[in-house]
């Protein structure tokens, strides 16, 4: 992409999401995820009424009289954008592709996160690491992150969450609020799901078209596998073609849902032809109540 449209694709973007940020996310993002980070802060003398699971028992044998530990909220946050840029997300039917729309959902949060003072990074992932941006603060480093993302080639096609998952463990060691962003066209990555999660507070957000749950009767139509390059004559007019495919979705959303569920972590699944904003909005209402 030429300079010239890059800096102003991006700025469109910044105007847009940092907008919605301001006006519509800035008490949710603090409510749904500040103050869950406890940090050790000082011990003192053990007060009738302390959780007897606070006394710090190597201070209390030195003095021969019980102390506690005293921990407050952590008010910064490191946040992880975990972004899958397969090329499966090079795919859209409708208001836009999945990949201009995970774009703006990373936007969004990351402007959300410098406004509450957070540090924001970014795992760029296929079916390899694709790129890694450590966190950092401020305006200029989410500008460049935005750009990374309109402008991105990966080496690689395929998806490998439980990778993207393992990789972020590995190199965050200081618990983080995560956000897991993809079409999720992926699986076996329940056991890095369940994981992660213990460590850290773990967010999917999916990103997935209307046609790939339920293709219409076009007659023959060639097909290509965006992650493996395969291309196929499928004949749409086939009712027991359509159904094996709706059958596919339908048994991938159910195991989506129970690995999410079994690992405890929220999960939203936003459409290409809908505002992703309201969504959110519930997502974050859901973590606060």
């Amino acid at each position: 992409m030429e300079t010239k449209e890059l800096i102003k694709k991006v700025r469109k973007i910044e105007i847009k999401t940092r907008g919605i940020s301001n006006q519509v996310f800035a008490g949710s993002y603090q409510s749904a995820f500040k103050g869950r980070g406890m940090a050790f802060t000082e011990v003192r003398e053990y007060q009738f009424g302390d959780d007897i699971r606070s006394i710090d028992w190597n201070v209390t044998a030195r003095f021969n009289h019980p102390f506690v530990k005293v921990f407050e909220e952590e008010r910064e946050l490191t946040v992880m954008l975990l972004i899958d840029v397969s090329g499966s997300n090079e795919f859209g039917t409708r208001r836009q592709l999945k990949e201009e729309m995970i774009t703006e959902i990373a936007a969004v949060l990351a402007f959300s996160a410098i406004n509450n003072n957070d540090k924001v990074g970014v795992i760029f992932f296929s079916s390899i690491i694709e790129k890694f941006i450590p966190p950092k603060k401020g305006s200029t480093h989410i500008l460049r992150i935005i750009r990374e993302l309109i402008d991105f080639h990966p080496e690689q096609q395929g998806t490998d969450i439980a990778g993207a998952l393992k990789y972020m463990r590995n190199v965050i060691k200081k618990k983080s609020v995560a956000f897991l962003i993809s079409d999720m066209q992926d699986e076996g990555f329940e056991d890095a799901l369940s994981i992660v999660a213990k460590k850290h507070d773990l967010v999917g957000i999916r990103v997935f078209d209307p046609l790939e749950r339920e293709i219409p009767h076009v007659g023959l139509v060639r097909m290509r596998d965006a992650e493996s390059g395969q291309m196929i004559w499928a004949d749409t007019s086939s009712k027991s073609f359509r159904e094996s495919l709706k059958n596919w979705q339908f048994q991938h959303e159910k195991f989506l849902k129970n690995a999410f569920n079994k690992a405890s972590v929220d999960l939203t699944s936003i459409s290409t032809d809908q505002d992703y904003v309201p969504p959110l909005i519930d997502l974050f209402k859901r973590r606060i109540n």
